[in-house]
């Protein structure tokens, strides 16, 4: 399709289109096993912007989702995938979601706290990814629980162990997976939140370029690109998110 020039320049001003990445969530990009490089729902997304708008691709890696927002916040990459959050949207223009993910909480086996009402009280000390969408929401909502903030979303359930705390938060699958390494520990039944994984571009690149993001993201749900992609790549824990 014939994309207008000056939105290719708005989301390429090198000439060539720079995907933010994270790989602190494991749902939606990984490091391939057989190559080493990045692979997932969101670099397959990346690829097909890349394509729609006739540019050469450049995946910028992180290991942290709060890395990554700054990268495109700052210019040093020109699009990401992101968690919608307020705080991020002071400087990210979000599309729509294409993921729905649920954010749980993981405990030792023989911890008193069964419900999320159970988990916002002084003695508790909740172990979170640093500057993940669960970070941001659970540093709004919880009033009594101490946050500790682990470097990254995969290093969550290590630094739980670590420092002996009472509370695991993050993305269901990620835990899931620890929780299976390790003997004694359970996930309680009910999510705290549902996040929203949308892509996202600088406010600074202009509201055209947002929109034309936007109705890619829409495009790529509707054609069932977003359905297969999570098939492909084994994704359980993650749904299509609806139209807008």
């Amino acid at each position: 399709m014939n994309i207008d020039s000056a939105i290719v320049k708005a989301f390429a001003p090198t000439g060539t289109l720079r995907a933010s990445i994270n790989l602190g969530n494991p749902i939606l990009a990984n490091l391939s096993p057989q190559s080493g490089e990045p692979a997932g729902v969101s670099v397959d997304l990346a690829r097909a912007f890349a394509q729609r708008l006739g540019v050469p691709l450049e995946l910028v890696v992180f290991d942290a989702a709060g890395k990554s927002v700054e990268a495109v916040s700052d210019e040093r990459a020109d699009f990401g995938f992101f968690a919608v959050d307020p705080k991020r949207g002071e400087t990210i223009a979000f599309t729509a979601p294409y993921v729905l993910i649920e954010g749980v909480y993981l405990v030792r086996e023989a911890s008193p706290i069964r419900s999320n009402a159970d988990v916002d009280y002084p003695h508790n000390r909740v172990a979170v990814g640093k500057g993940s969408a669960y970070d941001l929401f659970l540093t709004r909502e919880l009033k009594a629980a101490q946050i500790v903030r682990a470097p990254t979303s995969p290093t969550v359930v290590q630094t739980f162990l670590e420092q002996t705390l009472e509370v695991a938060a993050g993305v269901r699958q990620q835990l899931e997976a620890d929780a299976a390494k390790t003997s004694g520990l359970r996930l309680l039944d009910e999510r705290f939140m549902v996040i929203r994984q949308a892509m996202g571009v600088a406010k600074s690149r202009g509201e055209r370029a947002a929109e034309e993001l936007r109705e890619f993201v829409e495009e790529m749900k509707r054609s069932g690109f977003v359905a297969q992609a999570l098939e492909r790549h084994r994704i359980v824990g993650a749904s299509v998110a609806p139209l807008e």
